[in-house]
């Protein structure tokens, strides 16, 4: 039921967020020169690495680096709108149609975050596909406390519901929670 859902979920905001990424692809280009579009390789379900897309929020060239890890600094005036508004995020359903992401889990991480994925492993994160959104964005938990977030995404796992992520949804849409916290 979780997939056709996210299935139908994805065709019913793909023309909407067509149409958002598209002026949001201008914005970025005419503040900053590089690509609009951010791939990144990221860890999915069974660890299974993907490719990841989001609106770019950063200075071009600023590094393959979770965002706990970069200054705010590298932060562009229209990234800084795209985070708030969470437009940045809107690539992502590509994701979930194809069935790399779920609009609720885990949030994806990088190869690199050793410690967050060593936790994950341990506590079963992993069974389940990462998501755009969940219940530790909404607590406002990011990856810079890995043993914390892999604590709050083995409650999803071994929680989870229908209801539940509805509720993630409602409450990503808005507004509420942010799970990027950047350094200052």
């Amino acid at each position: 039921m979780k997939r056709l859902f996210d299935i139908l979920l994805a065709m019913a905001l793909f023309g909407p967020a067509v149409i958002l990424i598209f002026f949001a692809v201008i914005w970025i280009r005419l503040e900053s020169s590089g690509p609009a579009i951010f791939r990144q390789i990221r860890v999915g379900k069974h660890q299974r690495p993907f490719t990841m897309l989001k609106l770019r929020t950063m200075q071009s060239g600023t590094g393959d680096r979770a965002s706990h890890e970069t200054s705010a600094s590298h932060i562009t005036r229209a990234g800084k709108w795209l985070r708030q508004t969470k437009v940045d995020e809107l690539p992502q359903i590509w994701s979930v149609f194809i069935g790399d992401m779920s609009f609720v889990g885990p949030r994806p991480c990088l190869p690199i975050q050793n410690e967050l994925i060593d936790a994950r492993e341990r506590l079963n994160v992993f069974s389940v596909s990462p998501g755009i959104t969940g219940p530790a964005q909404i607590a406002n938990v990011d990856m810079s406390t890995p043993e914390k977030l892999a604590d709050i995404d083995a409650f999803y796992v071994a929680e989870r519901s229908f209801g539940r992520d509805l509720g993630y949804i409602w409450n990503t849409a808005f507004g509420k929670g942010r799970g990027d916290a950047i350094s200052r």
